[in-house]
């Protein structure tokens, strides 16, 4: 646990603290070491995070260490776990796909960019733990594996395509160009594999009065065969919502898909002046 004598020990102690053994690590080593750290409590990795620069974007934390740790001194008497399924690392960003117990089970993506060797900014989206979707995938289950690291640029390519053309501009004819019409596993909680599950999700939708619409494409990060993407749009009746997508591809197409939809609060709620994205 975190108190305002402790972040400035950290302050102090940062140079020292990242010691050859520390500067060894990758950055996504860092990252994954951070969050394990919720299940250790070893305070080391700490010192990964810029003590006099660090730029805060989920909107529910204060900028800074001082934010971070007012998280950790909110923890509940059995502290926070956090199980990293999928880490990966695009130039000076670290993108992961997290199992969380952070005031409840909940699925995370995150996303830290870096300076120096430290941790100068943070993005995340959150959603509880949802029930197997229709076709008896979680949240988190599926393939893990990185591949095709020489391909992270066209596939990168692929998705921006597919969020500008398909989900922006609404050119639901090139559908089938992006993704794959007889393999494509769902993890999105409410929606079958295939598109035959895409459609009824679609129909369902404006059936009932409830929109998808994605506004504007803020990031595209990607490692190999994985690419996230952060987008904003309205989701539901309406709500301002922060969409983060992750794909994984084959042959320059789609295959799996994992989201986090989450709505983004109201700015007289923020506890920072950064935005969402």
């Amino acid at each position: 646990m975190m108190n305002p004598q402790t972040i400035k020990m950290f302050r102090l102690q940062t140079l020292n603290s990242l010691n050859n053994t520390a500067m060894e690590l990758s950055n996504k080593d860092k990252v994954v070491a951070l969050l394990n750290s919720f299940n250790t409590g070893d305070q080391t990795p700490i010192s990964y995070i810029n003590p006099e620069k660090y730029i805060q974007h989920n909107l529910s934390v204060a900028d800074g260490l001082q934010g971070f740790g007012e998280i950790m001194h909110h923890a509940p008497p059995q502290g926070f776990k956090a199980n990293v399924i999928r880490a990966f690392e695009d130039g000076d960003y670290v993108f992961t796909h997290t199992e969380y117990d952070f005031f409840g089970p909940k699925a995370g993506f995150d996303v830290f960019r870096f300076e120096d060797g430290q941790i100068v900014e943070h993005w995340d989206n959150l959603l509880e733990v949802q029930k197997p979707n229709p076709s008896g995938h979680t949240q988190f289950d599926g393939t893990t594996a990185l591949s095709d690291t020489d391909k992270t640029e066209s596939n990168k390519t692929k998705v921006r395509e597919f969020i500008e053309k398909v989900l922006l501009n609404h050119e639901m004819d090139k559908l089938t160009t992006y993704i794959n019409p007889t393999n494509y596993v769902q993890h999105n909680p409410a929606v079958a594999d295939g598109l035959d599950g895409f459609g009824a999700a679609m129909k369902y939708f404006a059936e009932n009065g409830l929109v998808m619409e994605y506004h504007k494409l803020h990031k595209v990060l990607g490692q190999g065969n994985f690419v996230l993407t952060l987008s904003e749009g309205k989701f539901g009746k309406g709500e301002h919502t922060a969409f983060y997508d992750l794909f994984r591809l084959e042959n320059g197409q789609i295959v799996e898909h994992w989201d986090i939809i989450s709505p983004i609060p109201p700015k007289s709620t923020w506890k920072n002046e950064n935005g969402k994205f």
